[in-house]
């Protein structure tokens, strides 16, 4: 219980999160409840964190950050560095007495040798990156692995280049041919099961000509010797196995060579039943030099003699003489190792020359520690820069909710005179469309592109301001956050809730907009029925000379007694119907403001009251989990906090506007006198609401009162009733 670390939390985006202050809070992450941490799962791409870091973080590979993680990272910077507290200040660099690890230590005094730099130099990652050109030209740099121009001896490098072709060479990570140890291993295993056949050869220089030469003609002689057999089993067939003339008429008019392959394909020779192959003069010309070549170099050598043709039975007992010579030919091993001559393949298998390429290769390896000690070192000067703004984004949202600059925030968007923060990079579009729209912002999708870059999508909420000036097809500008400019263009827009502005506004434009539908439907109706009149007139001026002198005149109707009578009903029913309005507001005195502003809120409020509740859990988690995060808690984003993160256009401080505007609208006579017409109404109306409501009372006469005055206007419009 003594031990136990004190955890402080911060309260925000609607949920208590951790405060990671000290490099105590780091080591001691594993201590700190799961159900706290604002997200479970982080993706390595996607985000402001360098992906080398986030990938050294991912110690499974998977693509995906977890909190044991983080955690094993942190505590691993923790007992690395001299003081834990170097992790939350950050910074990119870090000097040998910083570290207290023994092999990152290595690793730094290798780094400043290599640099000739003094021990206090701060070593960042652009000294590892010089030192890493260094060490890709240096012959041994301690990758466990040798290029032929590590070898100080000219054979022992010429020795490495015979052998880099048997195994395939490995590549190191700088690109270049190298020879590694289980390479060197698979040489030597393939040398010796190489020698080892060599060692088991049958026969004499002779066999080995003469398999050569019955293998290159092989099987056009059993072709041959089953053709005689064939024709004499039946005669009739002795044509049939020649060939007919045909197929000579056939390629005759082809331009032919003795290379042909239409010439190849004939039989060695005219077969018959019981004739010996001839082994020169009547033979098919493409096989003339090999039938030749067999007769010099196996024919004559195993049977003996001057032997100008071969019988089936000869030709069988050559195959029976090199059958041990050709099962051992078959049996060798398939390997590159046969392209070295056997002498010298001996050489580079016999133990004096391995070991001495193994003594070069344990030579490179034992300069590795140095080199493992160097990736230590890249690894601590990155968990120092970057592992705290990690948990930042991570175990809390401290990034996004103190200072708005999270790491998974995009860019800023600039469209519709406003500049939008709040962007993410879209990774998954299909998972977009499913979670997204869950988080109660309004979304613009933005296709961005720049030259010389791939093209993205990033996807902004905007949280101030109306969605009257969002629609697909719209194009702004978006800077990322390297300060980049993209241009974009908007793809899709998800509508929700901007601001409680808005939604008091939405009614009334809704109302207005219904009104323009309706005067515009009205209009296009008039003007069709203006079009189709003047047509008709159109074709009674082209007509008129065909037409009656005799034009009837149509007379115009009458108002008999019921259409007054109607209409003076539907008159008085206005005028009570006014009469009852004025008579209940009048009534109310100075509760009248009350009242309207009551009207008010009864037509705006529902509107007004939907909204906040909508902006009170507007949330970025389903973006972010669109975007494969596993988010544990809400990330909200409420109505002050999402206010910082849309700016609108407004004039700079102290900035001088002036008014004139020589392209102004110019006023004529009854714009003003319409504009004063509509103040004096206003002045009329205050008045008159102050002189109904009974206040002047007092300096008034008692017929000029305002009660006197609001009985006399009811009685008026009570004489219009029926």
């Amino acid at each position: 219980m003594a031990d136990r670390h004190e955890w402080a939390f911060f309260r925000s985006g609607g949920v208590n999160q951790v405060i990671i202050k000290s490099g105590s809070d780091l080591a001691r992450l594993r201590e700190l409840d799961l159900k706290l941490w604002m997200a479970l799962s982080m993706p390595v791409r996607g985000t402001e964190i360098d992906p080398g870091t986030a990938s050294l973080i991912d110690s499974d590979g998977d693509g995906k950050i977890r909190p044991n993680e983080l955690i094993e990272a942190a505590e691993w910077a923790c007992a690395a560095l001299a003081d834990p507290e170097l992790l939350i200040a950050g910074g990119d660099g870090v000097s040998l007495s910083d570290i207290r690890d023994e092999r990152a230590r290595a690793g730094a005094r290798r780094l400043l040798a290599l640099l000739a730099a003094p021990e206090s130099r701060a070593l960042t990652l652009a000294d590892l990156s010089a030192a890493d050109a260094v060490l890709g030209e240096s012959p041994c740099n301690g990758d466990g692995i040798v290029r032929p121009e590590a070898a100080e001896d000219p054979d022992l490098a010429m020795a490495i280049r015979e052998i880099l072709p048997v195994v395939g060479p490995a590549k190191d990570r700088w690109g270049k041919e190298v020879l590694s140890r289980a390479r060197l291993d698979a040489f030597a295993l393939e040398a010796q099961r190489y020698l080892a056949w060599l060692d088991q050869a049958v026969g004499s220089g002779i066999e080995a000509a003469a398999y050569d030469a019955v293998e290159a003609v092989r099987a056009k002689v059993d072709d041959y010797f089953a053709r005689c057999r064939l024709a004499s089993f039946d005669p009739r067939a002795a044509n049939a196995v020649n060939r007919a003339e045909e197929d000579y008429r056939a390629i005759a008019p082809l331009e032919l060579s003795l290379s042909s392959g239409e010439i190849a394909s004939l039989p060695l020779a005219i077969a018959e039943g019981g004739k010996p192959l001839p082994l020169a003069g009547a033979v098919n010309p493409a096989w003339a030099d090999r039938l030749a070549d067999l007769a010099d170099r196996a024919v004559r050598p195993l049977l003996g003699g001057d032997c100008p043709t071969l019988s089936e039975p000869a030709w069988g007992e050559i195959l029976l003489r090199l059958a041990p010579y050709a099962a051992w030919r078959e049996a060798e091993p398939r390997t590159a190792a046969a392209v070295i001559p056997p002498d010298r393949l001996r050489f580079l298998a016999s133990d004096g020359a391995l070991a001495r390429l193994y003594d070069l290769v344990e030579l490179d390896e034992r300069m590795g520690a140095e080199l493992e000690g160097l990736a230590d070192l890249e690894r601590l000067v990155r968990y120092k820069r970057d592992l705290a703004r990690v948990a930042r984004n991570f175990v809390n949202f401290a990034d996004f909710y103190e200072r708005g600059e999270a790491a998974f925030q995009a860019g800023t968007l600039y469209l519709d005179s406003r500049a939008c923060r709040l962007c993410f990079e879209v990774l998954d579009e299909g998972r977009h469309a499913s979670l997204a729209a869950s988080s109660g912002a309004c979304l613009v999708y933005c296709d961005i592109s720049r030259p010389g870059a791939a093209p993205r999508r990033v996807v902004a909420a905007f949280t101030v301001g109306d969605s009257d000036g969002l629609a697909a097809g719209r194009n702004g500008v978006f800077v990322d956050r390297s300060g980049l400019d993209w241009d974009a263009s908007v793809t899709r827009v998800v509508l929700n809730p901007i601001s409680v502005r808005q939604a008091f506004w939405l009614p009334y434009k809704k109302f207005f907009r219904m009104i323009e539908e309706q005067v515009s439907k009205r209009a296009h109706a008039g003007e069709d029925a203006a079009n189709e009149r003047l047509a008709g007139a159109a074709g009674a001026v082209a007509t008129a000379d065909k037409a009656s002198a005799k034009i009837p005149v149509a007379l115009p109707k009458k108002l008999d007694l019921g259409t007054i009578a109607l209409i003076g009903t539907a008159v008085g029913g206005v005028s009570a119907l006014a009469a009852g309005i004025v008579e209940a507001l009048f009534g109310l005195g100075l509760w009248l403001p009350v009242a309207l502003a009551g009207a008010v809120f009864l037509v705006s409020g529902p509107s007004m009251v939907l909204a906040s509740l909508k902006l009170r859990r507007r949330n970025v988690g389903p973006i972010l989990e669109a975007n494969g995060w596993a988010i544990n808690n809400r990330a909200l984003v409420n109505i002050p906090f999402g206010a910082t993160m849309t700016a609108v256009a407004a004039l700079p401080v102290g900035g001088v506007r002036l008014l004139a505007d020589p392209f102004a609208q110019k006023r004529g006579g009854v714009r003003r006198f319409g504009a004063a017409f509509v103040v004096a109404l206003a002045v009329a109306a205050a008045l008159s609401v102050v002189w109904l409501s009974g206040a002047l009372d007092a300096s008034l006469p008692a017929a000029l009162s305002g009660a006197a005055a609001f009985r006399s206007i009811g009685s008026l419009l009570r004489g219009f009733a029926p």
